[in-house]
């Protein structure tokens, strides 16, 4: 099983190892395209800041940040599973997993990244800020940039069931198709009260990271979206099949929650 996840906009500071080694990463098909995405986020922030800070998206008060992008090179690096915080790894809280969990997610995640394009918990990266939906000067919109790069290399670690929990910026940098398609399966949290169904934003977050932490612990290998389904109501949670996949289009499953926190 592969589990696609977002990353946060939150993230951890920098280590106090040694700066990133991109030929280390994993998905060695990415390495080219890393340094370029790298070095022309580098140069924005090194240059005019007014210019980074609308690039970025950056309000006044985060402007601290074009500084750490600027320093990115020879900033320390950490496992990618302890720079990324947020909803959603705080609810999938690798660093309380056991050890064979711990494994498993080490082989299951992976991560997307405006700047990395995706990468493995067990990959050391410096802290950074730069979303998919960022249009770099010399490189133009990251999730177009990205998915011409990754359409060659992701397929050849997706040889199982796909789970796709990724936001829709973060989709736009790889969609699977054909029979990967076939055998991905997108999550949508919705919320039941009073007799209705509302789709939920801030906590879909949340929900998503503990779906990933309950298969993580259980030691579930689904192998197709229905037995996705199996495992997520064996392990209490209410799903329903809202379309199933085709070539062109993964397998939706709703998970519907009543006490969102």
């Amino acid at each position: 099983m592969l589990v696609l996840l977002p990353p946060s906009e939150g993230k951890a500071g920098s280590g106090d190892g040694g700066p990133v080694a991109l030929e280390r990463l994993s998905l060695p098909g990415l390495t080219a395209a890393r340094g370029a995405v790298l070095d022309a986020l580098v140069r924005l922030c090194r240059g005019d800041e007014d210019t980074a800070a609308e690039v970025l998206g950056l309000s006044p008060g985060l402007r601290g940040e074009i500084a750490k992008n600027a320093g990115l090179p020879t900033a320390g690096a950490r496992p990618a599973g302890e720079v990324y915080t947020g909803v959603l790894f705080d609810n999938l809280g690798l660093a309380t997993l056991g050890a064979a969990a711990y494994d498993r997610a080490e082989r299951s995640l992976l991560v997307f990244s405006g700047l990395w394009g995706a990468v493995r918990i067990s990959d050391r990266i410096p802290s950074y800020r730069c979303s998919m939906g960022v249009k770099l000067p010399e490189l133009g919109a990251l999730g177009t940039y990205w998915r011409s790069v990754t359409a060659p290399v992701l397929p050849e670690v997706a040889d199982g069931l796909v789970l796709d929990l990724r936001s829709s910026a973060y989709a736009a940098a790889w969609k699977p198709a054909g029979e990967v398609a076939s055998r991905t399966a997108t999550v949508r949290v919705l919320q039941e009260r009073d007799g209705k169904r509302t789709v939920v934003s801030h906590f879909n977050k949340a929900t998503k990271g503990r779906i990933v932490r309950d298969l993580l612990l259980a030691g579930a290998e689904p192998k197709t979206p229905g037995e996705l389904m199996d495992a997520l109501l064996e392990l209490g949670h209410q799903v329903e099949l809202a379309a199933e996949g085709t070539a062109r289009k993964p397998w939706q499953l709703d998970v519907v929650v009543t006490d969102v926190h």
